[in-house]
C-alpha cells in the first residue's frame, strides 16, 4: 500500500483515539497494533509485550522515577516560602528589582525540579501573590513567569532530557551538562528583557524596599544554602564522573528527605504524598514510554521512517532549512500534545533524519528542549498557560499575549545556539574527558 496512505491511516488513528479521551500511553500502543497488525507479517501481541517489557525494564530509565521524587519532596519543604525572602533582598538594585525573584526563583527550583509546569506553579504560588501585594504589573509578572517556568526543562536534572535520552540511545550525563550554559542564556535573557522593560516603564515600577547590608542579605538568604549544596552535589557528582545519574538521582533523594527533615517538614503524610505523586507521574510517563516504544518498531517494520527519510533527503535541504522546518513542526505539534508526548512519538521518524544531517545528537537534545519550552506557552495546549490561567484566574488568550515576548526571546537563544553550538557542546566534552 502507498506509504501516503498508510500514514494518513495512522494518523487519523491517532487522532480518533486522542479525541475520544483515550490516555496517550494507551493510544500509542492501539496505532501501532493497527499499523502492525494490518501493513506488517509480525505478530502484534508478540512484538507488542516483547517492547513493553524491554521498555519498561530498562536500568537508565531509573533514573527518570528518582528524580521525580527528588522534586516531590523538595516541593513539599519550606523551599517556597524561603525563596522569596532569600532572593528578593539581592534584587532591590536591579532594573526591574522584584521581578527577578520570578526568574531567578524559577532557575534555581528548575534545578531540583526537572517539570516545567511544577517550576512554574511552585514560584507562582510564592510570587505572584507578593509581587502583587507590592504592586507590580500583572501583565510583566505572569508573563516572566510563564517563560522562566519553562526552564525547569532545561536545567538539569530534566525529566524530558532523561526521556530524549533513553529514546535516542545519548548519554543522559551529557545531556545534562549540555543544559547548564542553555538554561543560563535563558534565564538571562529573560532578566535582560525585564530589565528593558522596567526602563521604559519606571512609573510602573515600585520603588525599592529599604537598604539592607551585606551581612543581613546573607542572613536573609542562609536558608537557600542547603538547596544550593544539595543541587552542587547531585550535578556535580555527573559532571566529574564520581556518580552514574542514576546513583546522583539516588543521592538526590536521600538529601532532600534529610533536608526536609532538618527543616522540620518531613513526616509521614508529606512522606507518603511525595512517594504517591512521584509514582502517579512517572507511571503516566512510563506508559507513554512504552507506547512510543512500540510504536516505533511498528514504524520500522512498516519502513514509514525509512521512507520518509529518503523524501527528506531528496529535498537537499541544508541542516538551518531542516532546523528551521522541524522548530515549526514541533511547535504546531505542541498545540495538541505535552513535551514528552511529542518527543516520543517522533523520535523514530525524525532521529534518521537529524542523523542523516550529520547534527550532533546532543546538541539536537538542547534544540529539542528549547523547542517544546516554547510550545509549553503557546496556546490552546501550553502547559505554563494551564498553571498561570488556574493560578491567576485570568483570560487563556491573555497570559498568552503577556507571554509571547518570552516566546521571542527563547527563538532569539535558538539562534544563539545555531551561531555558537559551543554553548551546549562545550560542557558535555569536558565530561565525556573523565
Amino acid at each position: 500500500m502507498d506509504d501516503l496512505l498508510i500514514t494518513t491511516l495512522l494518523v487519523l488513528s491517532l487522532f480518533a483515539l486522542l479525541g475520544s479521551g483515550v490516555w496517550i500511553g494507551l493510544t500509542l500502543t492501539g496505532v501501532a497494533w493497527i499499523g502492525m497488525q494490518l501493513f506488517s507479517a509480525r505478530p502484534a501481541g508478540d512484538a507488542m509485550a516483547l517492547t513493553i517489557w524491554g521498555s519498561a525494564s530498562s536500568w537508565t530509565l531509573t533514573t527518570l522515577p528518582l528524580f521525580v521524587w527528588m522534586g516531590e519532596i523538595l516541593f513539599r519543604t519550606k523551599l517556597s516560602e524561603d525563596m522569596f525572602k532569600g532572593l528578593a533582598p539581592w534584587m532591590n538594585r536591579l532594573p526591574g528589582r522584584l521581578l527577578h525573584t520570578n526568574i531567578l526563583g524559577c532557575t534555581l527550583f528548575a534545578a531540583v525540579s526537572g517539570s516545567s509546569a511544577a517550576t512554574c506553579a511552585t514560584v507562582g504560588k510564592m510570587a505572584l501573590p507578593e509581587l502583587k501585594r507590592r504592586g507590580y504589573p500583572d501583565g510583566i509578572v505572569v508573563g516572566s513567569l510563564a517563560g522562566a517556568g519553562t526552564l525547569g526543562l532545561l536545567i538539569p536534572p530534566s525529566l524530558i532530557m532523561i526521556v530524549y535520552g533513553v529514546t535516542a540511545d545519548v548519554s543522559i550525563a551529557r545531556l545534562f551538562a549540555a543544559g547548564v550554559f542553555p538554561g543560563l542564556l535563558v534565564a538571562g535573557l529573560l532578566m535582560a528583557y525585564v530589565m528593558l522593560w522596567a526602563a521604559f516603564h519606571r512609573d510602573q515600577v515600585p520603588a525599592a524596599d529599604p537598604g539592607m547590608s551585606f551581612l543581613d542579605k546573607l542572613k536573609a538568604s542562609r536558608s537557600l544554602i542547603p538547596v544550593v549544596l544539595l543541587i552542587l552535589a547531585v550535578l556535580g557528582s555527573i559532571y566529574t564522573g564520581v556518580a552514574t545519574a542514576t546513583e546522583a538521582a539516588a543521592l538526590g533523594v536521600v538529601g532532600a528527605l534529610l533536608l526536609s527533615a532538618a527543616q522540620g517538614s518531613l513526616n509521614w503524610r508529606t512522606f507518603r504524598d511525595s512517594l504517591m505523586g512521584a509514582t502517579r507521574l512517572y507511571c503516566m510517563i512510563a506508559l507513554i514510554l512504552a507506547g512510543a516504544a512500540f510504536l516505533t518498531l511498528s514504524m520500522g517494520y512498516i519502513g514509514l521512517p525509512r521512507h520518509l527519510a529518503e523524501w527528506i533527503g531528496s529535498l537537499g535541504l541544508s541542516p538551518l532549512a531542516l532546523l528551521v522546518a522541524l522548530m515549526v513542526f514541533y511547535i504546531l505539534l505542541g498545540c495538541f500534545l505535552d513535551g514528552i508526548s511529542m518527543i516520543v512519538l517522533t523520535m523514530g521518524v525524525v532521529l534518521p533524519i537529524v542523523q542523516g544531517a550529520g547534527i550532533d545528537l546532543i546538541w539536537f537534545g538542547i534544540f529539542l528542549v528549547i523547542v517544546v519550552e516554547m510550545a509549553q506557552i503557546t496556546p490552546p495546549v501550553g502547559f505554563n498557560l494551564f498553571v498561570l490561567q488556574g493560578m491567576t484566574g485570568r483570560e487563556l488568550p491573555w497570559i498568552a499575549r503577556q507571554a509571547a515576548p518570552m516566546f521571542v526571546l527563547m527563538m532569539g537563544a535558538l539562534g544563539l545556539i545555531y551561531v555558537f553550538p559551543e554553548i551546549a557542546t562545550w560542557l558535555p566534552q569536558q565530561v565525556m574527558r573523565r
